[in-house]
């Protein structure tokens, strides 16, 4: 195993270890920024918090959050770029204030919404129980990341609010809007899809299947997903869908658990669904779930979209 240099020196290189750890913190919040849908990195966040609570110039900035004037300067200019800040100048032409911009405004509600709360969790989560001396307390935390990093910990903590709905006549306008975002996205809107997102009562509810929503505290209906009945014991499962606007919610994971349940629920022998191959994350849930490739579905039932070219059959 090769020697661990700023382990082994201690003291001498406090400063250099205690990068080196916020490196690695920090690369796991960035993916969970990413996964967030937000176009962040971990370092900017500060700023957005600090001008969240009134416009700043730079030099407020660097007595607000701490950071060098130049490092306030390149992220403040990355956060204009971005659109989520806006830059003016007043009566001294030398000074600038900066302020966010709506777009700022939405990103600092979801950051509070969807990652605070799940962060400050995972890290009390790996604080807990650590004594003694700091370097020893920096040891424990550095083996924690190496053992789990800080994304994989927050992936594994469910959000909190998350709630299914049932199918009611108001949603209907939701389950249509909802999947047409993603088809057309990817794809194009198919007469099947029409048939079902048009009539979703008539075409999905009443010959026997469900359609199930999820909701989330201050966003409303966010995703949903269908029971398409066959046949006595044969359920589709179709219409899958979560707003981009949603992601890093886990929602579609806890949707697809509640949506599995329902089908048992309904007497479903055989449960499967259609989908393409460009929808790589999808399957990956899928197969996570439950769910296998099967050729045989694939020939009975993959010519109802254009676009399928993968089959799955859940087999739990």
């Amino acid at each position: 195993m090769a020697t661990d240099i700023l382990h082994e020196l201690g003291p001498v290189f406090l400063g250099s270890r205690l990068k080196r750890l916020a490196e690695r913190m920090q690369a796991g919040a960035a993916r969970i920024l990413a996964e967030a849908g937000l176009p962040l990195q971990p370092a900017q966040a500060p700023l957005l918090a600090a001008l969240e609570r009134g416009p700043m110039t730079v030099g407020e900035l660097v007595e607000t959050v701490g950071y060098s004037q130049p490092a306030i300067t390149r992220a403040a200019g990355q956060l204009v770029a971005l659109g989520l800040v806006r830059a003016e100048r007043g009566g001294d032409q030398r000074r600038r204030t900066l302020s966010l911009t709506p777009e700022g405004e939405m990103a600092m509600a979801r950051i509070r919404r969807l990652v605070w709360p799940r962060v400050g969790q995972a890290v009390t989560g790996m604080l807990d129980g650590l004594s003694g001396p700091l370097l020893e307390q920096i040891a424990g935390i550095e083996a924690a990341l190496a053992e789990r990093p800080l994304d994989a910990r927050v992936a594994a903590i469910a959000p909190a609010g998350l709630v299914i709905r049932n199918f009611e006549d108001s949603l209907a306008t939701a389950f249509h809007d909802i999947n047409e975002e993603w088809v057309t996205a990817m794809f194009r809107m198919e007469p099947a899809d029409r048939e079902v997102l048009e009539q979703p009562r008539a075409r999905i509810v009443e010959p026997g299947g469900a359609i199930l929503f999820v909701e989330a505290p201050g966003l409303g209906v966010i995703g949903t997903c269908a029971l398409r009945k066959e046949a006595e014991g044969v359920f589709e499962l179709t219409k899958m869908a979560v707003r981009a606007a949603a992601r890093g919610l886990k929602a579609g994971e806890f949707l697809l658990e509640a949506t599995i349940a329902r089908a048992q629920e309904l007497g479903a022998e055989t449960l499967y669904l259609l989908t393409n191959s460009d929808c790589a994350a999808a399957i990956h849930l899928y197969e996570k779930n439950g769910f296998v490739h099967d050729a045989g579905i694939m020939a009975r039932y993959g010519a109802r979209y254009a676009r399928c070219n993968v089959a799955m059959r859940y087999v739990g």
